[in-house]
């Protein structure tokens, strides 16, 4: 993790600064936890503690509350982001086929010379 995100995701923020921050209620807050949207740190007085990225993803929620999505909706959201994640580092970690390394070499020879195809070869994706 690099360190600007290391930073980002430290929970060191208590409850009020974020009322402050995102102009919510602690009462709001408290429900998107319960919803699942957000999930705060714990200290050790068991008192919430909030990262900055906690606080991004409150005022994403504001956000789309204000242009009428719902909550089913933003959890689908939320979601799909997830599993497009998870599917990324699966994509990661996959080992690469025959195929695969073909249609790199193909495009970085058509990027060398020039030739940039605007339809790429045939070659299957997995």
């Amino acid at each position: 993790m690099k360190e600007k995100e290391l930073r980002r995701s430290l929970a060191v923020l208590p409850i009020g600064t974020v009322m402050k921050l995102t102009d919510l209620s602690a009462r709001q807050i408290r429900y998107y936890e319960e919803q699942g949207l957000i999930v705060p740190d714990r200290n050790a007085g068991n008192r919430r503690m909030f990262s900055l990225n906690d606080v991004d993803r409150l005022l994403e929620i504001k956000d789309y509350l204000a242009d009428g999505i719902n909550m089913a909706g933003i959890k689908e959201i939320y979601e799909m982001q997830r599993q497009r994640a998870k599917q990324k580092e699966a994509d990661l970690t996959r080992p690469l086929t025959d195929n695969d390394v073909r249609r790199i070499l193909h495009d970085e020879f058509l990027n060398l010379g020039g030739l940039e195809s605007k339809q790429g070869p045939n070659y299957p994706t997995h």
